[in-house]
C-alpha cells in the first residue's frame, strides 16, 4: 500500500484576485505534502495570471484560457489530475492545514471507499463564521437540498472516469453528481465528522431565480436516476422549503 499517495487538488478561477492567494497559501500550508496542485484560470482579466506566476513554485499545472464555466473547468482539471484523490477548491475559500492529513488518514483505512466527505465552515460577508455541518438523511438529500459539503470533497480519481460534472447546468451539477454516486453506492461515502474548509457565502446558486433554480433541481434528479414522480415530489418540497424560509427569514 502506498503510504503517502499523491492527491490532487484542482482551483477554478477567474478575476479572483481578491482572495486567490489565501486559497493557494492553504495548498502550499498543509501538513501533507505529497500534492499535485492544478489551477485553472477561465482567462482573467484582472491581478490572476500574476499572483499565479508569483506562485509557480507550488503550482504543479496551471492553463488560463475561455470555457464554458465553472463545471467545464472543474472537467478540465480533473482531466489534467493524476492524484488518487482529488480535491476541488474554489478561487475564494481556503482550508484548514491539515484537511488533506485528515482525508488522507482516512483513505488509507480503506482505499476502495471513493468519495471522502467532511463538514465546512461558512463564512459570511462580515466575517462571521458558522459550521455546516453533514446531514445524513437520504430523505432530506434527495428530496430539499444539498446535504453534502462539496467543498470538502476528496473524490478518488477512479470516480471521476465513471461520470463527470454536468456542464448544461448552471448550479446543481455537483449536486447531480453526488446524487448519482448515492444512488448507485452509498457505501463508497466515507463522512469525517470535522470541518475541513472554509466556505465563503455568496457563490452562483444565489444568482439564479427560483424558477430556475426547481428546473435544475429537476433535470438534476433525472439525469442521477431519480423517476419523474420522485423528481416532481421533490419540486414541491423545495417550495415548501422556500416559504419556511420567507416566512421565518432563515
Amino acid at each position: 500500500m502506498i503510504k503517502e499517495p499523491l492527491i490532487s487538488i484542482i482551483t477554478v478561477v477567474y478575476n479572483g484576485e481578491e482572495y486567490l492567494q489565501q486559497t493557494i497559501d492553504s495548498v502550499k500550508n498543509q501538513t501533507y505534502k505529497n500534492i499535485e496542485y492544478i489551477i485553472i484560470d477561465g482567462g482573467s482579466k484582472d491581478n490572476t495570471l500574476h499572483i499565479i506566476q508569483e506562485n509557480k513554485s507550488c503550482i504543479s499545472k496551471w492553463v488560463s484560457e475561455p470555457d464554458k464555466g465553472l463545471y467545464d473547468a472543474m472537467n478540465k482539471g480533473i482531466s489534467m489530475a493524476n492524484g488518487k484523490l482529488i480535491g476541488m477548491i474554489n478561487s475564494d475559500d481556503w482550508y484548514e492545514h491539515d484537511a488533506v492529513e485528515i482525508v488522507v488518514n482516512q483513505y488509507l483505512k480503506d482505499v476502495t471507499k471513493r468519495i471522502f466527505h467532511a463538514d465546512r465552515r461558512d463564512v459570511y460577508p462580515d466575517g462571521t463564521k458558522q459550521i455546516r455541518a453533514f446531514n445524513s438523511s437520504p430523505i432530506k438529500f434527495k428530496y430539499f437540498l444539498m446535504t453534502y459539503n462539496h467543498p470538502s470533497m476528496f473524490i478518488s480519481k477512479e470516480e471521476y472516469l465513471e461520470h463527470k460534472y454536468n456542464i448544461d447546468l448552471k448550479v446543481y451539477s455537483d449536486y447531480q453528481f453526488i446524487l448519482e454516486a448515492f444512488l448507485q453506492n452509498k457505501d463508497k461515502f466515507v463522512y469525517i465528522n470535522k470541518a475541513i474548509v472554509n466556505f465563503r457565502l455568496g457563490g452562483l446558486s444565489g444568482q439564479i431565480s427560483l424558477i430556475e433554480n426547481l428546473k435544475e433541481g429537476f433535470r438534476a434528479r433525472r439525469n442521477s436516476g431519480m423517476n419523474f414522480f420522485q423528481s416532481t415530489i421533490a419540486i414541491g418540497c423545495k417550495m415548501v422549503l422556500e416559504v419556511y424560509k420567507l416566512i421565518f427569514k432563515r
